[in-house]
């Protein structure tokens, strides 16, 4: 098995070589820890590796003609065990799947005007989709005092639904000693036990028309953006209505906009390539549609690096604009420079 570290430039290929033809018949392509490193093969030096990117990933530049990559392959790969399964068939109490699933993303904290913001973006899905007289919403935050500050306003125009894992017979993972140990990361994940996540995941993902992602700080998480991808395939699903199509949203309100979005700088985050100096200041509070596949690089319209991903591409050779483009002659000239390291290891 050849092992390729995304992670540590000097350690990885996927700029650099022509992966079809190396001779190890399986490759840990380790440390991609998001949507964005696989999508590093689109400006790979070689143009066979660059066209298998296209035809599985799409043009960069054409952010709403991609294919839902990530979300086909979850749809294959997993399904909840059945503990899960059921306790979102508890929260569901027996009835039909979610319309809209409202993600937010709060930190312990809880700012009235992304609750205002969250609840303006709901109502502009409803208002698309007039065929929804009262949505049944489901709500997933990491701050529980954020899911009972907006449920009341939500429930005057929907029904509500909400997985509170304290009224739920059953502790799904068996292991409290070991949750009870990770408290020191409760202002990051929230307080609930770690399978409440699970749950809340494969609850949230059967919303029929929209996922909406709001936040405190960085909204379109990789949580968020999973709940999405999945949710979109689920709707094409072969049992499925095949007018059924799933609008993924982010909730920003307006502080956030103050500075365009120069403060969505997670390397994951589905906002961070367009968070450079293109971005728009002093906007009003957005419900912004959101690409399913968040983009791994700058070609898009609006988009334009930060400088700190700027100096983070330099170590992988590409020398980047303040626009996003960079030169593929000092590219190639950085791949023929490398040395051939190869790491392996011999499974059999």
């Amino acid at each position: 098995m050849r092992i390729d570290d995304f992670q540590k430039p000097t350690r990885t290929d996927v700029l650099c070589s022509d992966w079809r033809e190396w001779k190890q018949p399986i490759i840990w392509f380790q440390n991609t820890t998001d949507a964005v490193a696989a999508q590093f093969f689109l400006k790979n030096v070689h143009s066979e590796m660059r066209q298998a990117a296209y035809d599985l990933f799409g043009r960069p530049e054409n952010l709403q003609y991609r294919a839902n990559v990530f979300g086909e392959l979850m749809r294959i790969l997993m399904s909840p065990s059945r503990d899960v399964e059921f306790a979102v068939n508890w929260a569901l109490n027996g009835g039909t799947d979610p319309d809209i699933a409202l993600h937010m993303r709060m930190m312990m904290n809880r700012p009235v005007r992304a609750k205002q913001a969250a609840l303006d973006c709901i109502r502009k899905v409803i208002h698309n989709h007039p065929v929804i007289s009262k949505p049944k919403v489901v709500l997933v935050s990491d701050t529980p005092s954020m899911v009972k500050d907006i449920a009341p306003n939500l429930q005057e125009f929907a029904e509500v639904v909400h997985f509170d894992y304290k009224h739920f017979k059953g502790n799904i993972s068996g292991n409290t000693d070991k949750l009870n140990s990770l408290s020191f990361r409760v202002k990051d994940w929230g307080p609930a036990p770690r399978w409440v996540a699970f749950v809340d995941f494969f609850l949230a993902s059967r919303a029929k028309h929209a996922v909406i992602s709001g936040a405190h700080r960085r909204v379109g998480t990789t949580y968020a953006q999973l709940i999405a991808a999945l949710a979109a395939a689920y709707t094409l699903d072969e049992n499925a209505s095949s007018n059924s199509s799933i609008t993924f949203l982010s909730s920003f309100q307006s502080n956030l906009l103050s500075e365009g979005l120069r403060n969505q700088i997670g390397w994951g985050h589905v906002w961070n390539r367009f968070a450079g100096p293109l971005s728009c200041r002093s906007q009003p509070n957005q419900c912004a549609l959101t690409p399913v596949l968040p983009p791994a690089w700058w070609d898009g319209l609006w988009q334009s690096p930060i400088q700190r991903d700027a100096r983070r591409m330099e170590a992988y050779g590409i020398k980047l604009s303040g626009f996003g483009t960079f030169d593929e002659t000092h590219l190639n000239q950085f791949c023929q420079s490398r040395k051939n390291k190869v790491v392996g290891v011999q499974l059999i």
